[in-house]
């Protein structure tokens, strides 16, 4: 018999969220995602001053992703077995290690090294920040998981603000500075644990085994994989080579392309924000289906597109298909209970994978066929949203 967990040791309910700690992990998310956005803003910079091909730039996206898809289910497994409350922090001053290294690295060797690095902290940052997130939340937890993600989305867009205001002017040293801002979520992610390791430890050591996953669970949580993928393979063309794109088509300069890198990632952040709450309200599945499928019309319609068009449509596409991130994770959390640590590490994980395999594949077919050619074939990716037709009913309903 499984000893039932005493009250003050239970997550808060429904009506008691813990918007402090809510906030200081997105805020955390937030400090986070923006040291690891300044690696492909100043790819550009690389590229200059290493001469690396459009090949090169997606590896060293690959070793950043790759290295963090890897690690984050392990480290959601492990977490899973026993809370980790400081790993928080640990992953930070890894993430603090791999800016240090970027800033003086000056080989492409040495900055695969370095975007290892920083995968590395992400792949220890986001399991567990997911988990307290879902604890905090009080029971709404589309909204605690899009409060918490959004952090990390406006980190990614403010990352390539900072690098045109700051390491464009100053050079690829300037990266260091950036050091105050690891230190600043050291601090945040040391208070977080000291909160979760009081507040959650006897409800996790009473909590029982996980029961075992049906055959229609893990189909559900397989069709949840595909949209990811089709996701973030889509979003990986927009993230690694938009600042080429806009560069090679229209003429900008580094620095001009890096703000319209901004407009799509601040798109990315709001759609982020408002997917979770809707999803609550409405259901999960309806907004998954708008998010990814209603991307399409406007994806198609990019690569034809002038530069004014370029730039709404891609602000559009970043809003739409960012909706529904924060709620296949918490919709595969309740396809697995027991289980948080996993799918919140299987689900981050493959999201920087699938980003990182897109950003290597991308980059060679950029090579041989050009951006313009990379673009069209990634304007069918968010087809593969008509998967979830074959959602298993039980699962869709309780979605």
């Amino acid at each position: 018999m499984t000893a039932e967990a005493s009250p003050s040791a239970r997550p808060p309910s429904a009506t008691s969220v813990a918007f402090p700690i809510l906030l200081a992990l997105s805020a955390s998310h937030f400090l986070n995602d923006t040291i690891q956005s300044l690696l492909p803003s100043i790819y550009p910079i690389l590229q200059r001053d290493l001469g690396l091909t459009f090949g090169q730039i997606g590896f060293i996206t690959f070793a950043f992703q790759v290295t963090a898809s890897v690690l984050q289910p392990m480290v959601g497994v492990a977490t899973d077995r026993k809370a980790m409350p400081y790993s928080l922090v640990v992953g930070m001053m890894c993430s603090l290690a791999g800016l240090l290294l970027l800033s003086r690295a000056h080989s492409f060797g040495w900055v695969l090294l370095a975007a290892s690095t920083i995968g590395v902290g992400s792949s220890i940052f986001h399991p567990e920040a997911s988990r307290v997130a879902r604890s905090a939340s009080g029971g709404r937890y589309g909204f605690a998981q899009s409060f918490f993600q959004v952090g990390g989305n406006t980190g990614q867009a403010v990352g390539p603000l900072l690098a045109a205001l700051i390491i464009v002017p100053f050079g690829q040293g300037a990266i260091a500075w950036f050091a105050l801002v690891a230190f600043a979520g050291m601090a945040l992610l040391f208070w977080v644990g000291r909160w979760y390791s009081t507040h959650l430890g006897a409800a996790r050591r009473a909590s029982a085994p996980p029961p075992p996953l049906s055959r229609k669970a893990w189909l559900a949580i397989a069709i949840l994989i595909a949209l990811v993928f089709s996701k973030n393979f889509y979003t990986a063309s927009l993230q690694s080579f938009y600042t080429f794109y806009l560069i090679d088509r229209f003429g900008l300069s580094i620095q001009e392309s890096q703000f319209y890198l901004f407009v799509f990632m601040a798109a990315v952040a709001a759609g982020t924000l408002i997917g979770g709450p809707l999803g609550d309200r409405f259901g999960k599945l309806p907004i998954i289906w708008v998010s990814i499928l209603g991307v399409l019309p406007f994806s198609i319609a990019l690569p034809y597109a002038n530069f004014f068009w370029t730039v709404a449509l891609t602000a559009i596409i970043g809003f739409v298909i960012a909706s529904s991130f924060s709620l296949i994770v918490v919709t595969a959390q309740e396809l697995a209970p027991g289980r948080v640590g996993m799918v919140g590490g299987l689900f981050f994980g493959l999201s920087f994978g699938t980003g990182g395999l897109g950003a290597a594949a991308l980059g060679l077919l950029a090579d041989s066929y050009g951006l313009d050619f990379v673009y069209r074939v990634c304007s069918f990716l968010p087809a593969i949203g008509l998967l979830l037709i074959f959602m298993p009913k039980k699962e869709a309903a309780a979605a």
